[in-house]
């Protein structure tokens, strides 16, 4: 069974940081996309970035400059580097992971989401 846990959300002042992280467990025998979404309210799911392979970043155009994506290899964990924060990130983050799990044809996994709020 794949469980994605995310931590790290929380209330932070505009130009604040945060670091996310994202957890992955489960059989899996290959993860090809370790990546984070995000959902303000009103609005729809956004892409905001993903590391192919554990070495490939790339970015929303909006977070470049400001939020770095890396990966844990051996612990299967992604991390989201979010500075200089401003009112408009604020929103659900969620981790996202493309990959095959043993006995399972190659498929997409969602956490459960990360509350982020930037604000004064």
């Amino acid at each position: 069974q794949v469980q994605l846990v995310e931590s790290g959300g929380g209330l932070v002042q505009p130009g604040g940081s945060l670091r996310l992280s994202c957890a992955a467990s489960g059989s899996f025998e290959s993860i090809y996309v370790m990546g984070w979404h995000r959902q303000a309210p009103g609005k729809q799911r956004e892409y905001v970035a993903g590391l192919t392979g554990g070495i490939n970043p790339s970015y929303a155009e909006f977070v470049k400059g400001r939020f770095t994506i890396s990966r844990d290899h051996a612990k299967n964990t992604v991390f989201l580097q979010m500075n200089n924060l401003k009112p408009e990130d604020t929103g659900v983050y969620r981790c996202n992971v493309q990959g095959r799990v043993t006995g399972s044809l190659p498929g997409e996994y969602w956490g459960q989401g990360t509350q982020v709020t930037v604000s004064s």
